[in-house]
């Protein structure tokens, strides 16, 4: 078996975890999903849920891939065994479903981009925007753009943790950085800002209240989604650590980047929206691209403002998908022993294959991220609160107080922390997915089936 690498240094461990953090998670999906919750509404229950549900779990995963040095499979088996290691294949499908769709909205990101520069986003009504959608993410163009972004993604984690991904994100994270604080301080100048943010931190606890049978979910999903737990990318990143490191610095400095990033992003997309007049809440995968396309269109240096936008989607796009892949890859050469060019091309691959339906329509969009962000991320972060909560505590503690020293009653806190409201709120979300994937199924899929 290949000598496990190291990152070379801290920095590039924590821009690694954020980049990873940092994705379409939090740029394409994290408006979308605020639109359809009613603002801030969602707003709100998201950032409970990522103070009191995501940093608990992010050491979870911490510690276990700090422990094993071994991917989640591995790791799960090594410390668990039994029937605890299969757990570690709830991770790995996890990550090989969300690979395939996310390198098609990723590539349709990259189109978009290149749109900008060569004709500009000439669209001036809701129609013209969706019709430009729909000849982007179905049919040749989609399919090409989705294999252009799987090979710069593999082409990447090939080169290894420190010449690959390290590197890369010391160049993208803080390109991320400049391009959204820079867009959000243009939006702010834009006519509808003042409703815009009225929408988006106003939080009406009547609507929480009301909708909370789909916030909860919902809320839980994207906090796991854009922190990229239930994945077991942590695990995989944290197996690549020293034993000197603060574990629990880290997590809470990765964390508060990424909420940042997230709530930075919403003060870039809705005051363009509402600048333009365009509908926040369209319930649709598209609905970021029928509202920026039309937007950019009406407003001064509309065309700019694009390109620098989907470029910055892009790149965050970009650092995400390294980190699901490479989980796929660390699982190949640790149980298979496999070189790691030879790993990153045929998990590369297969994971392009999988994501090829997606790009000729959209309803396999719907089945596979529905499936992987309701039902799977839920399901492995539980799981896996369940596994260090319970079964080992003890060992968890352990491997936390390495780089930190004696955690006295932190150490207590955190592990009932875990036991308790973690698995508590995740296995009451993921009830409510699995009922709502359920309602999918028998409804808008099932009705797509019968043609």
């Amino acid at each position: 078996m290949a000598q496990r690498e190291t990152w070379a240094t801290r920095t590039g461990f924590i821009l690694a975890a954020v980049g990873s953090a940092v994705g379409l998670g939090n740029i394409w999906r994290f408006p979308f999903v605020v639109g359809e919750g009613g603002g801030s509404a969602f707003l709100f229950v998201y950032l409970l849920f990522i103070v009191l549900i995501g940093v608990p779990a992010i050491l979870v995963e911490f510690v276990i891939g700090r422990r094993t040095k071994l991917n989640p499979v591995g790791a799960l088996r090594e410390l668990g065994g039994g029937l605890w290691k299969y757990l570690g294949y709830v991770f790995f499908v996890t990550a090989f479903v969300i690979l395939s769709y996310y390198s098609v909205v990723a590539g349709w990101f990259v189109r978009y981009f290149l749109i900008g520069i060569t004709d500009g986003y000439g669209v001036e009504d809701p129609e013209a925007a969706q019709a430009l959608f729909g000849t982007v993410s179905v049919g040749l163009d989609s399919l090409a753009f989705h294999a252009l972004f799987m090979a710069a993604t593999i082409g990447i984690v090939a080169l290894g943790i420190r010449r690959g991904i390290e590197l890369a994100v010391k160049v993208m994270v803080p390109a991320l950085v400049v391009l959204l604080v820079s867009l959000a301080v243009y939006a702010a100048t834009l006519p509808g800002a003042g409703e815009a943010y009225a929408y988006y931190l106003s939080p009406d606890f009547g609507v929480i209240a009301e909708n909370w049978q789909t916030l909860l979910p919902d809320a839980a999903g994207q906090a796991f989604f854009t922190l990229s737990l239930g994945m077991g990318v942590m695990i995989v990143y944290a197996s690549y650590l020293g034993e000197d490191r603060n574990l629990a610095e880290d997590g809470a400095i990765i964390v508060s980047l990424d909420t940042a990033f997230a709530v930075l992003v919403g003060f870039v997309v809705f005051p363009i929206i509402f600048s333009a007049g365009a509908d926040p809440e369209q319930e649709t995968v598209g609905a970021i691209f029928f509202s920026l396309t039309e937007a950019f269109s009406g407003v001064t240096g509309g065309t700019v403002l694009g390109v620098l936008f989907f470029g910055t989607v892009a790149i965050a796009a970009l650092s995400s998908a390294i980190s699901l892949l490479e989980f796929v890859v660390a699982y190949f050469i640790d149980e298979f022993g496999l070189e790691r060019r030879t790993a990153a091309l045929v998990a590369g691959g297969s994971i392009f294959l999988l994501g090829v339906p997606v790009t000729q329509d959209l309803i396999f969009l719907d089945l596979l991220d529905g499936f992987a962000d309701a039902i799977l991320l839920v399901l492995g972060g539980l799981m896996l609160a369940v596994f260090v909560g319970w079964v080992a505590p003890d060992v968890a503690r352990d491997e936390l107080s390495r780089g930190i020293g004696e955690l006295g009653s932190w150490g207590v806190a955190w592990i009932w922390a875990v036991r308790i409201p973690v698995v508590v709120v995740l296995a009451v979300a993921l009830v409510l997915g699995v009922i709502g994937y359920v309602e999918f199924l028998t409804g808008d899929f099932a009705g797509w089936l019968g043609g």
